[in-house]
């Protein structure tokens, strides 16, 4: 690696860490498959072995398998082998995600986070994979980083010890743990069923135990418990198996002055999670039909229809324990307001209830404020009832806890003279929803009430494992022996001057910007931020780049142009753990806000003092470790002279505008600050993808190809002749099928196909109607919900509908684990990175990713977990090895020509037989979220490089590059070009 990408002492340093991660194992690729072609047909099927037959049992062989991931060195025994002179010193965490539930993309996200920021000197962790059948599985920590269910459950067969029943691998679990932490949501996670198989076994582990489990996680049999224990609760009806009675119903909304046939009710699963399956329905029968359905696909057999609440404001709450052994000490963080919005006129009834795309995908229909816009009283009354309602219920560890605060309740709400608590002079607090293993993700509950009274990511999940480990006798010889900060660089040097001669690079991660993309890159620059807080040489700053004075508002008829003012915010880490940058953009001008400011440090100090009370006790806490520091801005121009003073490097995670487009790198490198990814000119060009095109029409005869366009202005777009420019595009493009999108903006939002007159004329409504995204199915060609650039751009690229291969993921005959490849051309699509110095760039193994929903990647296939499968290296079925590494050559051949260097991906339809290479676009800063294929490539690469190393090489890259050109004398004067 060195010999690729240069040995500077920092890339060394990166390069030295990865020594953990590795064995001496071979690599492996995506096991073996074979080709099922039925007689007189072209449909060819890729069949996955092992599956179909008989799970593989690895101990039945009698000998030890490595397990791995697709092109990494296998990792033995589903982790890193635990050098002998610290096992004994070492508390092994084993992480277990997965299960049968629809929340289990959620679940892998939240393992993955846990991994990251538990894992150091003083803790080895394992980790564990629980499928769709409760087949139970040993992965490598690196296949964690996969990216679905369904991107787990293809490649299981071939990279993870598999365990012949749930016993067997409890007995496993047994001898190669001191502790397990289940970060399953919804069935066998919450419900009980994980810590049962636990308990089976005496295994000490993280949580709620399996009898509390199933009382509170029952909607229906929490309900009547908070009923019983004197909360006020919602009017409920339960609907059972296959034959309801819908009289019965009718009659409970009568009783609760519902009108029958326009009452607005929430109907959700029992047991299914906090988000699946979660509807509003209007009317008795509406709210049977809707229950039936949740039955009959088989989301849950039993199903809640309970009052909706109106005119109330959803809130949720995290308690942890910080008590000692079996003695419950909960302490409630500072909740969360869930604010729903409605922005666009393509809302529906779903709109208005906290669902799965709110609470997991990047969207401006909700925003979060912590502490709540509540009154003190109110705050009290929410913090007050849910450390009873945890203790009543007998939760254990750390919890989540979600309701309701209605200003003016409504007078069916279940009170009676046993009720004790909900009702203040202000309002009614209800509680409706009990999550026993709350999400986990980066940016979840957990870790933005935790950052808000002084824990890190690390911190908090530390001191839960710690407390579980308190509960449990066996565990008595590992008590104290965590630092909670191991693997960690302390906040608290945050925002401090650092001198030069202490060797700390100072860094600042920049994310934002004003184009489509700016969640996105919201997601990017905080994993690239958590990632390089791990290295204790770096100082890492997150900064926020947005419009001067905020962002577009509904109805703004502004494009997105250079001439915007733009401005930095440094940020603290608790601002920064948001879903987007509107939401991050409010949190800071209302922590600048004086009395709003006050009254969060009131309440903040008062929560800090009641945790670190009970933590004192404990000789293993070492104090809270974030500061809440207020934001600050100034303007960019200003920013960068600052970021030069320090002798900074700015880490570029701005997706399109001027991140990509070649104004920011100009002006840094005119400035004489280090940055990230490929210089002025080749971003200047690459954003524009007519000019990408041009500058590799001369590669044909090498066997790289363009596809033609046609640029066409937004007014034009909006043109009432939609027929005739239907006409005119097909006929010049030759081609029945277009694809658009922004011309000018990054890869994400915007980008359909279009088979008619009439899906132009549909596309061209949402844009000239500021739309901020087109439902499923409003184009005649099946698709998912596709994401709206906001503000829309200026102008817009038509071109060919490339046909390729079509690749579905298939479930049929059982557990076998198939891939359907219809073989009716030559082309694939795929993503591949590329990383290195200028004119040395090195190809990553292309990616194929499989599209569930439609002919477009989906903003969640690309950036969320919980969707589509990676194919990493393609495998050989597909592409054989030679057209791979034609491939691979014609792809460092673009990027060459292209001057890209550190890190950009490429996206291109390539031929299976010939590696001829047809160019989609190039990506000069490409995604990096967690979820992201280029952290697949990464890790295929040999040795692996983990997402830590990845983002640091990356970095190092840039401080090279910066070097090179200091040496060379061709640092200019700064000036801000236009792109």
């Amino acid at each position: 690696m060195a010999s690729l990408f240069g040995a500077s002492p920092l890339l060394c340093h990166s390069i030295g860490r990865l020594g953990a991660h590795r064995s001496t194992s071979k690599r492996t690729h995506l096991g073996k498959v074979r080709f099922v072609a039925p007689s007189g047909s072209a449909l060819w099927h890729i069949v996955s072995q092992g599956r179909c037959s008989s799970r593989r049992d690895v101990r039945a062989q009698g000998s030890e398998v490595n397990v791995g991931v697709i092109g990494c060195k296998r990792l033995e025994r589903g982790s890193e082998k635990v050098p002998e002179d610290k096992e004994h010193r070492l508390l092994k965490v084993g992480i277990i995600c997965g299960g049968p539930s629809a929340e289990r993309g959620i679940s892998l996200n939240s393992a993955r986070s846990v991994l990251d920021h538990i894992q150091g000197d003083d803790l080895h962790v394992s980790c564990y994979y629980i499928d769709g059948n409760l087949n139970a599985y040993a992965l490598s920590p690196a296949q964690l980083y996969c990216n679905t269910p369904a991107d787990f459950d293809f490649k299981l067969d071939s990279l993870a010890q598999g365990f012949g029943s749930l016993p067997e691998f409890a007995e496993h679990l047994s001898h190669s743990i001191d502790i397990a932490f289940p970060v399953i949501h919804g069935r066998f996670g919450e419900d009980g069923g994980i810590q049962e198989l636990l308990e089976s076994l005496n295994i000490p582990f993280i949580g709620t135990c399996s009898k509390e489990c199933r009382k509170a996680f029952d909607k229906y049999n929490a309900s009547q418990e908070l009923k019983r224990q004197g909360f006020v609760t919602v009017p409920n009806f339960l609907v059972e198996g296959s034959t309801q009675d819908t009289l019965e119903l009718l009659q409970w909304f009568t009783g609760n002055k519902l009108d029958k046939n326009t009452g607005k009710v929430v109907v959700k699963p029992i047991v299914a999670g906090s988000s699946i399956g979660v509807t509003v329905a209007y009317g008795a029968d509406d709210a049977m039909r809707k229950a039936s359905r949740i039955i009959s696909e088989g989301i849950d057999d039993k199903v809640l229809i309970e009052v909706f609440l109106e005119g109330g404001s959803e809130f949720t709450a995290i308690v942890i324990d910080i008590g000692s052994g079996s003695d419950c000490h909960p302490v409630v963080l500072l909740p969360t307001e869930v604010e729903l919005q409605c922005h666009d006129k393509s809302s529906t009834e779903e709109d208005e209830i906290f669902d799965y795309r709110r609470k997991y995908l990047p969207t401006q229909q909700v925003a979060y404020h912590t502490p709540p816009r509540f009154s003190e009283e109110i705050i009290h009354c929410i913090r007050k009832g849910a450390e009873l309602l945890f203790k009543s219920l007998g939760l254990r560890d750390f919890a989540r806890i979600d309701g309701w605060f209605l200003p003016s309740p409504p007078p069916m709400l279940h009170t009676n003279e046993n009720t004790k608590f909900g009702h203040t002079g202000s309002g009614t607090v209800v509680y409706t929803d009990i999550n026993l293993i709350s999400g986990m993700e980066q940016t979840s509950f957990l870790f933005q009430q935790a950052s808000k009274v002084g824990f890190s990511h690390a911190n908090i999940l530390r001191t839960i494992i710690q407390r579980a480990c308190l509960r449990f006798p066996s565990l008595s010889f590992r008590r104290n022996i965590l630092n909670v900060s191991s693997g960690r660089r302390s906040s608290l040097l945050k925002n401090k001057i650092i001198s030069k001669s202490t060797g700390v690079q100072k860094v600042f991660v920049l994310f934002g910007g004003e184009t489509s993309e700016r969640q996105v890159s919201l997601m990017s620059g905080t994993n690239v931020w958590l990632n390089l807080q791990s290295f204790d040489d770096l100082d890492v700053t997150p900064c926020l780049l947005a419009p001067a004075n905020g962002y577009f508002c509904k109805g703004d008829k502004n494009e997105v142009n250079n001439s915007i003012p733009m401005v930095v915010w440094s940020l603290p880490y608790s601002i920064v753990l948001r879903h987007t940058t509107e939401e991050v953009f409010a949190a800071c001008l209302e922590a600048i806000e004086p009395a709003r400011a006050a009254f969060g440090s009131r309440l903040r100090g008062q929560v800090m003092s009641e945790l670190e009370e009970g933590l004192k006790k404990h000789g293993w806490f070492s104090g809270f470790d974030i500061y809440d520091d207020l934001p600050k801005k100034v303007p960019l121009d200003e920013w960068i002279r600052q970021v030069k003073d320090a002798d900074a490097v700015v880490f570029i995670a701005v997706h399109g505008g001027i991140g990509e487009n070649g104004r920011l790198q100009s002006v840094l490198e005119s400035s004489g600050v280090p940055y990230t990814g490929p210089g002025p000119m080749a971003s200047k060009t690459c954003i524009d993808k007519v000019a990408t095109s041009l500058s590799l029409e001369h590669l044909k005869s090498s066997g790289v190809l363009t596809i033609p366009k046609v640029v066409l202005s937004t007014e034009k777009l909006s043109d009432e002749l939609i027929v005739d420019t239907w006409h005119k595009l097909t006929r010049e493009l030759q081609c029945s099928t277009l694809c658009v999108k922004p011309a000018r903006d990054g890869c994400s939002t915007g980008v359909a196909r279009l088979c008619s007159a009439e899906d132009l004329s549909v596309y061209a409504k949402a844009v000239t109607g500021h739309l901020l995204r087109l439902p499923a199915n409003s184009l005649s060609k099946a698709h998912g919900v596709i994401e709206m650039p906001s503000p829309p751009p200026k102008t817009f690229i038509l071109e060919p509908f490339v046909e390729t291969d079509e690749i579905h993921f298939s479930c049929e005959g059982g557990d076998s684990q198939q891939l359907i490849w219809k073989g009716e051309s030559e082309w694939v699509e795929v993503t591949v990175g590329i990383m290195g110095k200028l004119g040395e760039v090195h190809s990553f193994n292309p990616s194929i990713t499989v599209k569930e929903t439609s002919d477009i990647l989906s903003l969640e296939e690309k950036f969320q977990g919980g969707t589509g499968i990676n194919l990493t290296p393609p495998p050989r079925a597909i592409i054989n090895e030679a057209a791979l590494q034609r491939c691979k050559q014609r792809i460092e051949m673009i990027a060459n020509t292209l001057r890209l260097e550190g890190i950009s991906r490429i996206d291109a339809f390539v031929n299976v037989r010939t590696g001829e290479v047809m160019v989609i676009e190039a990506n000069t800063v490409p995604g990096m979220t967690p979820s992201t294929v280029l952290i697949h490539q990464a890790l295929a690469e040999d040795p692996p490089i983990y997402p830590r190393e990845f983002f640091r090489m990356i970095l190092d890259l840039g401080l090279q590059r910066s070097k090179q050109l200091s040496s060379q004398g061709t640092v200019k004067a700064p000036v801000w070009e236009d792109a």
